[in-house]
């Protein structure tokens, strides 16, 4: 009598399970390491999306950061046809279309506003295809930015049919990752000689992204998310307190803890990548909370306005640690005080802000050579050649500031398309957070001091690198699962969400 193994609704047979078996441990014995890895790992991660599409989606998000060490530290790594997070999203998405398709006989593809802008900046930055200096540098980044909105379909599709929560943890949970590494590479676990800091104590973090300034923001754009859901779910909590809902409120109380503890250790991975326009994101990111959270807005002004003034007090006092103070000031003066980065002498303590100001004059030189179509999305570094300044031969990928970069790759098209996407995205994120309440107006607070950190870290670099507009993408998806649900989808219910999250049987059908 055949021993059966069931998986789903199907059977199989315990010598098909034997055969596949030992071939694999053939092919582990026979293969190197690194294709044995990855090969078990994209095995593991389609098996992952079978079971469940939320898992499949902690896993792309939690593998997409890997990409620089891969590529940096395998020997295989330089040779993929692509890199590590889009082969994972190819994996993700064919499985659940297909899933889709075999459970509902059709596309399961949720359509959302979000969609809209989104397609109209590729469609404009794809028009520089016409005066590139590199045709295959500008579809590069075309599908880095089609990649992204397919992850905002499958965030879209997971908001709506399991709740947002679905889509934060999993961006957190690869943001808590990458913190740990970053305090612990802080503490003398890695790091290169130029990484040195604080009288050669302590190490600028980097993560997995191999530079500080990519990790620094990836904190920066994870951090509002955080502290927004942990004030939602306060929130949920006080409202169920003072309805008598006492276990419920218990609940809440617990969630917003842990979310609380997240943005603590988020938080210190923000502060070791010592990147201070991580630092100036994170900032106007904390003044839209404390603005946007009251639902009276001249309150939330009146304590932002407060908060500004005692981080002023504490400055002029002295409060703060000085060694901070010294690294905004200086950056403050350096960028202030040099327009024109031709004839300025080059020191140790003003490098890193002539080298960026070096990049905006060459964007500046780019723009003017073709002001409508730009010299090709992504192209900065091909046409780089062409406008550098004499001090400073070698690009660096990008212009250090996103506005500049487009200007110089899109023309003015790319740059007025690429501000109507964060414009309609703006609009539709205040939609949100008037129309949400609980935990879920709490994630529409979280993604708005997201736009604004973006927005304000967007001046000193270009955040779309090493994989992070797969999380941004997600991060769209979210704005757009709590915006506009279509008609018989309810709205989202966090009393639900908590108790389905309570369930053991959620996280086994998971894990």
């Amino acid at each position: 009598m055949t021993v059966l193994l069931r998986t789903g609704r199907r059977t199989f047979p315990i010598p098909v399970w034997a055969a596949l078996g030992v071939a694999f441990g053939v092919a582990c014995a026979s293969l190197p390491l690194e294709i044995v890895v990855l090969s078990g790992g994209f095995l593991t991660l389609a098996a992952l999306t079978v079971i469940d599409v939320r898992a499949g989606l902690f896993a792309l998000l939690a593998l997409s950061p890997l990409k620089t060490l891969i590529e940096t530290e395998s020997r295989f790594g330089a040779a993929l046809p692509l890199d590590i997070g889009l082969i994972a999203l190819a994996f993700v998405v064919a499985v659940w279309i297909l899933r889709g398709i075999a459970e509902d006989r059709r596309l399961n593809i949720p359509y959302a506003p979000v969609y809209l802008p989104i397609v109209g900046f590729i469609m404009a930055a794809a028009l520089s295809l016409w005066t590139t200096s590199s045709a295959s540098y500008t579809i590069n980044e075309l599908i880095k930015w089609l990649a992204l909105l397919v992850v905002a379909a499958l965030s879209v599709f997971i908001g709506r049919r399991y709740g947002p929560l679905w889509v934060v943890l999993p961006v957190l949970a690869a943001a808590c990752a990458q913190a740990v590494i970053g305090v612990y590479q802080f503490r003398g676990g890695s790091g290169a000689a130029h990484l040195w800091i604080l009288d050669f104590r302590y190490f600028r973090a980097f993560g997995s992204f191999g530079q500080p300034n990519p990790f620094g923001a990836f904190m920066g754009l994870s951090l509002p998310l955080a502290l927004g859901a942990a004030y939602g779910a306060a929130d949920s909590a006080l409202i169920a307190y003072r309805g008598g809902r006492r276990r419920e409120g218990l609940q809440g109380a617990a969630v917003a803890g842990a979310f609380f503890a997240i943005a603590g250790l988020i938080g210190a991975g923000l502060l070791v990548s010592w990147s201070r326009g991580a630092w100036l994101g994170a900032g106007a990111a904390a003044f839209a909370l404390i603005l946007f959270a009251p639902r009276r807005r001249w309150l939330g002004i009146v304590i932002g306005v407060l908060c500004a003034a005692g981080v002023w007090g504490a400055i002029v006092v002295g409060v703060l640690p000085e060694a901070l103070v010294a690294r905004f000031s200086d950056f403050a003066q350096d960028l202030t005080g040099a327009a024109d980065v031709r004839g300025v002498p080059i020191s140790d303590a003003n490098y890193a802000v002539i080298e960026r100001l070096a990049h905006w004059q060459a964007a500046i030189s780019m723009a003017e050579e073709s002001p409508l179509l730009g010299i090709g999305f992504g192209a900065y570094e091909a046409a780089y050649g062409r406008h550098a300044l004499v001090n400073w031969p070698l690009a660096l990928g990008h212009a250090h500031n996103y506005y500049l970069n487009l200007l110089a790759e899109t023309g003015i098209i790319g740059l007025v398309a690429y501000l109507g996407l964060w414009g309609a995205t703006f609009a539709l994120t205040l939609k949100a957070l008037r129309r949400q309440v609980g935990i879920g107006r709490g994630i529409a607070l979280g993604l708005l001091a997201v736009w604004i950190h973006l927005s304000v870290h967007s001046v000193f670099d270009k955040l779309y690198v090493n994989n992070l507009f797969l999380h941004i993408g997600a991060l769209l998806g979210l704005i757009g699962a709590l915006c506009a649900p279509p008609k018989g989808v309810p709205p989202f219910d966090a009393r639900a969400a908590f108790t389905t999250l309570s369930k053991r049987k959620t996280w086994k059908a998971i894990l």
